[in-house]
């Protein structure tokens, strides 16, 4: 019986071939730019990529003044807990701890590069990493990606995550992290206090000068116009005045009288005299007060502006002795403190990286990648002009 070589029970190895080169062929683009991908994420994240640690710590800047409140108000509930009252200055503490400031404090510290650049971790994450120079402006980019510093908008707490391939590393980076905020906001406590006291100093010194210029000017004018209180020698001039005011009125009485009952008794010209000299001295006396530029009522009123100018800065320098005083007190307290809410924690399993996920991130992305060029390229062959 002849056999029909067409159905022959085993199949030729170079027909096997050629069917496995063709369906190779047919599917070369998806192999390329899915399958391979994939295959490397895998090879990467399931074989290679190093364990990641994260310790995270949370923190709240108050002032005492937060805690004095007893007012039920929403407000100033929301203020007590630190969600208002301190979160510029948590702020602040936030954009120093990602900036090269604190990058060179850990460097000095903790010799931050080395735990970067460890050998636990692998190729590709440690520093410096691939096409990277290794100088400090490359590691503050990395540092970027591995310390994360915001505020938690929900609970009003600010957040620092530090990441690194071993959970002691990242435990004394986020610690170092917390306690270079602590000083920041003591320095900045500092310089406030020191500007307070410094100008309240200021305005003690100027107030010193103007008081003693005050009292300086006022002596010399004294000993200018040989007056020691005008006001007061004018008031005892005028007393005298009256008095011989008085005595002259009295021996008029007695003259009038007499020249009426005896108007030849000898005393008479005596008692005129008398009159007379007494109405000298009380025009003297008047002279001393007033009419002329000698008087004391002229000296009287640049005396009292000096007088007033000398009151006005004793004044100023009691009320600038009273400012400094109040800025000392309040540089003995802290105006804002760290108050530390949740503390920097070991870990003790990785966090990073989520490698099935990951995985599956790059299969799907390549996935989709493909398709959309898949489709682009039907589309391109559809619209193309047939020859």
């Amino acid at each position: 019986m002849n056999v029909n070589p067409s159905f022959s029970v085993e199949a030729d190895p170079s027909v096997q071939r050629s069917a496995w080169a063709r369906w190779l062929k047919k599917r070369r683009w998806f192999l390329l730019f899915v399958v391979t991908p994939t295959l490397l994420a895998t090879l990467y994240y399931g074989l290679i990529a190093s364990d990641v640690y994260i310790s995270e710590s949370r923190f709240v800047i108050k002032s005492p003044d937060q805690k004095r409140s007893q007012m039920s108000t929403l407000a100033n509930l929301v203020q007590t807990t630190g969600l208002s009252g301190g979160q510029e200055q948590a702020n602040e503490v936030l954009t120093y701890v990602r900036s090269r400031d604190a990058l060179k404090a850990l460097e000095r510290n903790i010799a931050v590069r080395d735990k970067f650049a460890t050998g636990q971790a692998d190729l590709l994450s440690r520093f410096p990493q691939p096409l990277s120079d290794g100088g400090f402006e490359s590691l503050f980019r990395y540092y970027g990606k591995m310390v994360e510093a915001r505020m938690d908008a929900e609970n009003g707490t600010a957040i620092i995550k530090v990441k690194a391939f071993a959970p002691q590393d990242a435990y004394i980076i986020n610690r170092e992290l917390l306690d270079l905020s602590e000083g920041l906001v003591n320095r900045l406590n500092g310089r406030a206090q020191n500007k307070g006291i410094a100008e309240a100093q200021k305005q003690v010194d100027q107030a010193t000068q103007r008081a003693k210029a005050a009292r300086v000017a006022l002596g010399q004018y004294r000993n200018a116009q040989g007056l020691i209180d005008p006001s007061k020698q004018a008031v005892g001039v005028l007393e005298i005045a009256n008095t011989m005011i008085g005595e002259r009125a009295a021996l008029q009485a007695q003259l009038d009288l007499m020249q009426r009952l005896a108007p030849g008794n000898p005393s008479i010209p005596a008692l005129r005299n008398k009159i007379n000299a007494i109405s000298m001295q009380i025009a003297s006396q008047d002279g001393r007060v007033v009419g002329n530029d000698n008087g004391i009522a002229s000296k009287l009123g640049g005396y009292e502006s000096l007088l007033v100018e000398q009151e006005f800065a004793t004044q100023s320098l009691n009320a600038a002795n009273a400012a400094l005083v109040q800025a000392r007190a309040d540089a003995q307290r802290q105006q804002f403190y760290l108050e530390r809410v949740v503390d920097p924690n070991t870990p003790d399993t990785p966090l990073l990286p989520k490698r099935l996920i990951n995985i599956l991130i790059v299969a799907a992305a390549a996935l989709c990648l493909y398709f959309i060029a898949w489709m682009f390229t039907v589309g391109v062959l559809e619209h193309a002009p047939e020859d």
